[in-house]
Formats: structure tokens, sequence, C-alpha cells
């Protein structure tokens, strides 16, 4: 049987309208039902499609949901979760260069796709069942065709009841039609059997299983009826060269070309991928000292040129195991035991640099470093040399002062711990320091940054994970 078409080929002509924004078509499919919309977004690099298709698709067989049935490989990258109401869903997918077979599905959908260095043919019957039961051959009266150029980036939205064909705009050439991101508005939606239904609750659900294919008997007209280019309304949208020119064919053909070499290069060399995960700060800033800090009473007689405050929250693993006091210990013990080894090599760089000029020396860093001092005023859990010491008499608030005096400048830090409302334990470590000359000046304009975003916080956080006993080996620094 040959198909009564509705444009013969003589009829056929071209008619361009030239636009400033995204090239688009709209096709009705028929009195209260959502119509098929394709645009065109960028042109990319001559060749980029059929290289990226190639990436894309071995990625994509090495996902843990890939499957491969009716000429459309895919994979399931989000799941529905409609325990919260998400009846969405996200796949990719790839046709190649052999195009797959005319097929609808039960719900909308909405795609994102990257053409083939060969473009791509958006084929569309918005014919229904009924009117396929009535008269097989409105299937090839309600068919039109959408033409993709290559290597674009373009959308595709159409509704479950249209039935749809994709393939390569020139198979010749032997480009793929293009690699896709593919949305399911409702996985649930358009008319489920109550064994599919299940299958999506379940997250069960894939490309193929939600896939109808057309009818064998309507399949069998539409491959006897073969219709040729000007024998289907087709709508071909295109963002820098005008459809049919003589500039468009030849870009065409140079695509082509360099499609086939990436396609190659893309064959041999797979680059593997990276997921690296950037985590909030742990040790916060503080732009004052806190009120009850005993900073607050040191070197208040002297021009302070450098003052910092870092503090760290963490959940109490035992709120009745320590009070206060017993936290502070710990924590000064993991400056002792846990220093991070990036800070202990800036350590030895300056104490070989300033050796000479006999400054103090220390293996810890300077806001600890009088920790190891041999002589002190008083001493900490009866172990820690500290020059003054607090612990309230509700036992949730324990800090000490440590600090030294060198020939260019005094410092002061202030170690505390403190026992929250809420079972958090916060963490302190800030310190002052006052120049006695123009060299401590100068030391500390050298210094004051590395100690402010590197020294004092990763010292902290160390020692708070020695004190929660989470001992890690620290990265060089």
């Amino acid at each position: 049987m040959t198909a009564s078409l509705a444009l013969p080929p003589g009829a056929a002509r071209r008619k361009t309208v030239q636009t400033a924004t995204f090239p688009s078509v709209t096709l009705p499919t028929g009195p209260g039902r959502v119509p098929v919309e394709v645009s065109l977004v960028a042109q990319l690099g001559h060749g980029a499609g059929t290289k990226l298709f190639f990436q894309a698709l071995a990625r994509q067989q090495r996902h843990a949901r890939f499957v491969d049935e009716l000429d459309e490989p895919s994979a399931k990258l989000g799941s529905t979760d409609f325990a919260k109401g998400d009846a969405t869903a996200l796949y990719s997918f790839g046709v190649g260069h052999g195009g797959h077979p005319f097929h609808r599905h039960a719900g909308h959908r909405v795609f994102t796709a990257i053409s083939g260095s060969g473009g791509a043919q958006l084929r569309f019957s918005s014919a229904t069942p009924a009117e396929l039961a009535q008269d097989p051959e409105s299937f090839l009266r309600a068919l039109r065709h959408v033409n993709v150029p290559p290597d674009c980036l373009f959308t595709v939205r159409f509704s479950g009841e249209t039935w749809h064909q994709f393939a390569p705009l020139h198979a010749h050439l032997g480009h793929p039609a293009f690699f896709a991101l593919s949305t399911h508005t409702n996985e649930l939606g358009g008319a489920l059997s109550d064994a599919m239904r299940q299958q999506v609750l379940a997250d069960q659900g894939d490309i193929p299983s939600l896939t109808e294919l057309l009818p064998a008997a309507i399949a069998q007209l539409l491959n006897a009826a073969q219709p040729k280019p000007g024998e289907v309304p087709t709508t071909a949208l295109s963002l820098h060269d005008r459809p049919g020119s003589l500039l468009e064919a030849a870009c065409k053909r140079y695509r082509s070309g360099v499609g086939h070499l990436h396609r190659l290069r893309a064959g041999f060399w797979t680059r593997p991928g990276f997921v690296s995960t950037l985590h909030p700060a742990r040790v916060l800033e503080a732009q004052e000292l806190a009120s009850h800090s005993l900073l607050r009473h040191e070197l208040t007689d002297r021009t302070v040129h450098h003052q910092d405050s870092f503090s760290m929250l963490v959940p109490a693993p035992e709120p009745a195991a320590f009070d206060a006091s017993q936290w502070l210990a710990a924590l000064l013990d993991g400056f002792l035991d846990n220093p991070p080894l990036g800070v202990s090599r800036l350590m030895t760089i300056r104490n070989a640099l300033v050796r000479p000029l006999k400054l103090r020396t220390s293996p810890l860093g300077c806001p600890v470093s009088s920790l190891l001092a041999p002589t002190t005023h008083a001493r900490f859990a009866e172990r820690f040399p500290v020059r003054a010491q607090e612990i309230s008499p509700d036992g949730r608030l324990a800090q000490v002062i440590l600090g030294a005096d060198d020939r260019h400048l005094m410092f002061r830090t202030c170690a505390s711990v403190r026992l929250l409302d809420n079972g958090a334990i916060e963490f302190s470590l800030a310190t002052r320091v006052a120049c006695k000359n123009l060299f401590g000046r100068l030391y500390m304009a050298a210094i004051a940054a590395t100690h402010r975003q590197y020294i004092a916080p990763t010292m902290l956080a160390h020692a708070v994970t020695s004190a929660l006993g989470q001992r890690t080996h620290p990265a060089p620094g």
C-alpha cells in the first residue's frame, strides 16, 4: 500500500524566518494536548558532538543502572523518591548512527541533547490510538520532522501520547544522532498498567520498560511508504548557517570529517572522572574575643599588633563523661601529642632562621610553644605550665593563658573549653601579640597571614581531634 501524504513532492517549498533568540519550533498535537517543542540553544565546535557522544557513551556503559535495549542505550542517573513526594527521574541515553524505532511513553518527556557531527532528525506523529484504529494512514498524515544541525545543543519537550523516532539527519555519514539527558517529569504519569505502576513505585522503572513500540501494522505501513525529503512537513533549525544554503552544506561536510577524527581520538583516549568534595571549615574565626576570655586581661598596657581567635564546635561524645577542665587537659595534651606535620616543618625552618638571632626556638607552633617551658608561674591539672587559669564554679568553662616574652615580641594565648547548653563542646584558641621593636613588627608582618590562615586553625583542629580520641594522620602541609 502506498500512503497518500499531506504534501506531494512537487509542492515542496521553503520559508525561512530569521530570529535573534533561540531558533525554536512548536508542533501542535491536537486539541487539549501538549505540543512538541524543540529549541536550539548553542552551536558547539566542529566535531564536538560525535566526540561527546562516544565519550559519554563509554561512561554510561559503566554506570550501575545501564540498560541497552531498543537501540537506545540508557542509564538511570536520578531516581524517584515517592516517600518525599518526588515523582521525577533523570536518565541519560544515546541514539546511534542507526537511529531507533518509532515508539511513545505514557508520561511527558523533557530532554536536553547534543547532536552528532552529522546532525539529527526528530520525527513525531500525533496520531491517537483511536485514529490509528479507524485509519492507519492517519499516522503518516500526522507525521512531522524537525532537523537539528550538527554539533548543536538543543532541547525537546513532548507529551506521552506522541509517537516519536530519532535518527541521524544524514545516515550515510555514519555519525550518531545525539546524546541526551532526559527528565521524566512524572514516572507514574499516563496510563500505566498495574504491574508497571508497581515497578515504578519500587524504583525499578527504566526507559525500555516505559516504552510502547509502534504497532506492527503501522510500522509495516511506514516501511512501505518510506517518505522522502519534501514529502513530510519539515522544520530545519539552525544557529549560524541559513538552512538550504551552500554554506550550510559545506559546513556540514567539514563538521562530519572533523567529527570522524574526534571519534577515533575518543576511542583511544578515555580520561577518568573525579569527585572532589570541599567540606566547610570546621574551625571558625571570630572577629572579637569572647566576653569571658582571659585574654582580654593580657597585654593591656601595651600596643597589640596582632590578635586572632578561633573556635571549633563538636557534639560531645558522652555529655556526662568530662567537665570542661578535663576536656581542656585533653586539648592541651592534643597540642603536645598531635602537632600538624606541616606546622612542625614550618617551625623547623623558622628555628633555623632565628637561631643565629638568639630568639626562642621550639618544635611546637608558637601559640602553644610555652607548654614545653621548663619553668612557669603555675601548672594546670598539675602538668601543664601556664601563666593563668580559670575554672568556672559549675565546671562548664575552663581556660588557661600560655605565652612567653622574647627579644622582639611578647605573645599570650588563651586555650579554653566551654560546655554549651545544647550539649556541644566549644574548643577555642586565641592569641594576642605585642611587638617590642621594629624587627618584631617586621617579623609579625611576615608571618601574620600564615599564622591566621594555617598555623592556628590547623593546630586547633588537630588538637581537638586528638582530644576526642579520633586521631588521624594529617596530610603533609
